[in-house]
């Protein structure tokens, strides 16, 4: 299920496309403000749906925000329907923009079209996110909230291993494998078990309740992307 960000003050408007988008299986997330819009923000979103005119600010606002800390992609709705208002928010980066009125089937074909390029375009990305975490993997490199995690050449694996399959369960023997073939030297069931305990506590807010790399007790362990 595909998780969207509405930043939208209008309620009719706010209530008409969370109720549409729900029901085509998207989740949907709503802030009348720009403040609740960054209070809601983070990298678990697949798109952003950003109206440029909202009580406490425009909308460029909130993109240059969001922009700073995700790849995430941006829909803009605004009413006004003037070129430079358009060229202004597609030159800022903007993935698409509609303007007011407009049919939710159009919105919804936007987001898929979208949807689809942003996932063509990073098939060969080596940025992967989850939650407040980013791994870039031509670098090598962890980061908790934008910034650098130390974390050691096992973890670093065992992260890209938990980041490239999320929402996924994945079984101790699988993960014991895998560590084999990538480190090249023997990774036993209790060194994988400290080694979870100690990414555990570079990635957690609270390592001793792991709210990101869950326990499934007998089995193994599953990245979970989504908030409770």
């Amino acid at each position: 299920m595909k998780k969207i960000l509405l930043i939208e003050d209008d309620e009719n408007i706010s209530f008409g496309i969370k109720t549409y988008l729900e029901k085509k299986n998207f989740k949907v997330v709503v802030g009348d403000t720009l403040a609740k819009g960054k209070e809601n923000f983070n990298l678990s979103y697949d798109l952003i749906i950003l109206d440029m005119n909202l009580p406490d600010g425009i909308g460029y606002e909130f993109f240059s925000f969001a922009k700073s800390k995700s790849h995430i992609p941006i829909i803009f709705l605004t009413v006004r329907d003037e070129d430079e208002e358009i060229v202004k928010g597609l030159d800022l980066g903007a993935d698409d923009y509609i303007t007011k009125p407009f049919k939710l089937s159009i919105l919804e074909s936007r987001i898929n079209t979208v949807l689809r390029r942003v996932k063509r375009d990073n098939i060969s990305e080596d940025i992967l996110f989850c939650k407040d975490l980013k791994l870039i993997k031509s670098q090598t490199k962890a980061l908790k909230n934008n910034e650098e995690i130390n974390i050691t050449g096992r973890e670093y694996k065992l992260l890209e291993m938990f980041m490239e399959n999320q929402n996924q369960t994945l079984t101790r023997e699988f993960i014991l494998e895998r560590l084999w073939d990538i480190e090249g030297d023997f990774v036993n069931d209790n060194t994988l078990t400290v080694t979870i305990k100690r990414l555990r506590e570079k990635v957690e807010d609270n390592w001793s309740k792991p709210m990101i790399i869950k326990t499934i007790r007998g089995i193994g362990y599953r990245m979970e992307s989504e908030y409770e």
